[in-house]
């Protein structure tokens, strides 16, 4: 039974992972080496439960009790000595993953399993990173953690049936419905966004229409929650450039990058953790 949590990272999905988790009934501890990172996150966290709160979507109680349950700490190493379940939250930078891993199975009981929260790269590749590839698989949140209902579970080519079937199990307690899929590059989910995403920016850099024009086409003409800028904006331009040239690489030209993607990243407009992307929220 897994009990304990570490999830590893704090950025956005991170901090999303350590909520529901802590929700969930979970003992959790959230990690990130640094300490304004913790901070920030926490302050976050915090926000999510008020919001919760006030729209009566968790009772105080359940809120106290899951706040209790959840911790900040900066040394991996000593974080995951008791850990059932690790899930990495990092950016999607192989060597990152990659000291992640070799650290988390240096450290992390002969009984935990791994989960990497990546949304492109190959869960296989991940788990050679450690010395029990049977326990890793992939376990692919949605932003925002707390509001969006699926989990994509990716099997990589040594994962065990059990690893699975824990990662299901976890993932429902979390309040998540799940997919478990077979691991190809980009998934399912990343497969069909990027390629949304990324010609909505050709359109734009065509002049087709104005990037409100295109998120109203889409959302209403194909009833999508969030138009392609939305979404970019949401995740973050680095993150879907990144995801795009991984994708490039393994997939073929489909999936090469439109130019104007690349430029708005060089000009630093990187979404609305930075107050610009598209679309701009400095007013806001």
């Amino acid at each position: 039974m897994v009990k304990h949590i570490v999830v590893v990272g704090s950025g956005t999905m991170g901090r999303g992972i350590a909520y529901v988790s802590a929700v969930g009934g979970f003992h959790v501890k959230l990690v990130d080496v640094k300490n304004e990172a913790l901070l920030n996150a926490e302050k976050e966290i915090n926000s999510i439960f008020n919001k919760g709160i006030e729209r009566g979507k968790i009772l105080v109680e359940q809120a106290n009790e899951a706040k209790k349950r959840l911790t900040y700490e900066s040394n991996l190493a000593d974080a995951v000595k008791t850990a059932d379940m690790v899930i990495e939250a990092v950016p999607e930078i192989k060597d990152i993953k990659k000291n992640v891993f070799e650290a988390i199975d240096a450290n992390a009981p002969e009984s935990c399993y791994f989960a990497t929260n990546t949304s492109t790269m190959s869960p296989t590749e991940i788990a050679s990173y450690t010395k029990r590839p049977e326990r890793v698989i992939a376990m692919h949140f949605f932003n925002p953690v707390h509001k969006m209902p699926l989990v994509e579970i990716i099997r990589g080519l040594e994962t065990a049936d059990e690893t699975a079937e824990v990662a299901r199990q976890v993932s429902e307690k979390m309040g998540k419905e799940t997919v478990v899929v077979n691991e190809f590059p980009g998934f399912v989910t990343s497969r069909i966004s990027t390629l949304v995403g990324n010609e909505a920016f050709y359109m734009l850099q065509e002049g087709i229409g104005t990037p409100e024009e295109i998120d109203k086409a889409i959302k209403l003409g194909l009833n999508y929650p969030m138009g392609p800028f939305e979404l970019v904006d949401l995740v973050g331009l680095d993150v879907r450039l990144n995801n795009l040239k991984y994708l490039h690489e393994k997939l073929g030209e489909k999936y090469r990058p439109a130019p104007l993607l690349e430029q708005y990243v060089k000009a630093g407009r990187l979404g609305r953790k930075v107050g610009r992307g598209v679309y701009d929220y400095t007013d806001k």
